[in-house]
């Protein structure tokens, strides 16, 4: 088995490591990514997608992505429901700024169309076993091929962006569970359905009967989600006792309903890795960091860990400095951990927990008011949904 040489090595074909393999591209980097999946799965993996203003900036002005100007609905809003009442938070008029709608396996469609029309290494059905020598110059990636043949890939660089599940993981921190964690005690019930808006913007809902969140897909497919509990079979529910859940969470109008034809449970954790980062190999996106996504923040993180990274590889293959490699971690943690803040933030402010006494939902009931009825309350939470300024 004779060793490939490149620089980069990238373990995960997500949007961390399809963005990261492309911008170096455009520095004349070359770098192998690598998965386990085949390129129908990669596609068909269907998530939730709200972008921050930054990260649209990114993929359009890199050349990732201009489906995004077309395909994208640009949200300036969201409503938030509790006691009855509907209040909309207006983020053009309190920041100036807006989210877009786009999920995220249409980043992943176009961000691979890029690679391949740009004659990337992107090896598929390449499954990674371990990272190793991690703390040399020539750290190692060794796995087996889609043949099931041994591969070994040694490079300048590894970067683990091999989601939540990460085996990179444990070359920077020890062990695939090394770091600061938090799991909560419901999850999100979400499904799939053929049917129009319901509404032109999200509306995150706060009932007696638990948290509900009506999104949307596209003009025909809808995406919507209700609190339920972490042990829940998704397949326990008829599609009646769903919509009737759904409208008793929800008030002032009237959903439209349509046969659901997906369905799936999505357990709320929180997690930040104790390191991002040692000797050559670095962790990004959900390898590094996950959030519970109420806030809207999973793929935004991951794109920012990117562009950070990015920058500091490419300074080092121009000038030789490690100043921007050596402090990744440095540079990206504080939005981490602002971003862990408002996930966790908007998760307790609009959801029920199995111990809430009277006191704990009238609490509730008071902060959701703060919010609303407060500028400055209104534009925090603007400001962090839609993304806080790229900074450095």
């Amino acid at each position: 088995m004779a060793p490939i040489r490149t620089r980069v090595a990238i373990v995960g074909a997500g949007p961390a490591g399809l963005l990261l393999s492309h911008l170096l591209h455009l520095d004349g980097i070359e770098s192998i990514v690598l998965d386990d999946r085949t390129r129908d799965e990669i596609e068909h993996t269907i998530r939730a997608g709200i972008l921050e203003n930054g990260t649209v900036d990114l993929l359009v002005e890199s050349g990732a992505s201009d489906r995004i100007l077309t395909q994208a609905h640009r949200h300036e809003g969201i409503e938030l429901q509790f006691e009855g009442n509907g209040h909309r938070i207006d983020f053009e008029k309190l920041v100036g700024r807006a989210v877009y709608l786009y999920p995220q396996h249409e980043v992943l469609i176009d961000l691979l169309a890029r690679r391949f029309a740009d004659n990337g290494d992107i090896r598929l059905s390449h499954s990674v076993v371990e990272v190793l020598d991690g703390e040399t110059d020539t750290p190692r990636v060794v796995g087996t091929d889609a043949d099931g043949q041994p591969f070994e890939i040694v490079a300048d660089f590894v970067v683990g962006a091999d989601g939540s599940r990460s085996v990179t993981r444990t070359a920077v921190v020890g062990s695939l569970t090394g770091g600061y964690y938090r799991e909560y005690p419901f999850a999100w019930f979400g499904i799939l359905c053929e049917a129009p808006p319901s509404s032109e913007e999200l509306i995150y809902a706060n009932s007696p009967e638990g948290f509900a969140l009506i999104s949307q897909r596209s003009a025909t497919v809808q995406r919507m989600y209700l609190q339920c509990e972490p042990t829940m079979d998704p397949n326990e529910w008829s599609d009646a006792q769903i919509w009737d859940s759904l409208q008793a969470r929800v008030t002032g109008r009237t959903l439209h309903e349509g046969p659901i034809f997906q369905r799936d449970v999505l357990r709320f954790r929180s997690f930040v890795a104790h390191k991002l980062q040692k000797g050559r190999v670095f962790l990004v996106g959900d390898a590094a960091h996950t959030v519970p996504p109420t806030g809207a923040k999973g793929m935004n993180l991951a794109i920012n860990d990117v562009r950070i990274l990015h920058e500091g590889l490419a300074d080092f293959y121009s000038t030789q400095s490690t100043t921007g490699i050596d402090t990744y971690e440095q540079q990206a943690l504080p939005r981490i951990w602002r971003a862990q803040h408002f996930s966790w933030w908007m998760t307790s402010m609009l959801h029920l927990t199995p111990e809430a006494s009277d006191f704990d939902r009238l609490r509730q009931i008071g902060e959701l008011e703060s919010v609303v009825s407060s500028t400055a309350g209104s534009t925090y939470l603007a400001e962090a949904y839609t993304g806080w300024p790229i900074t450095g």
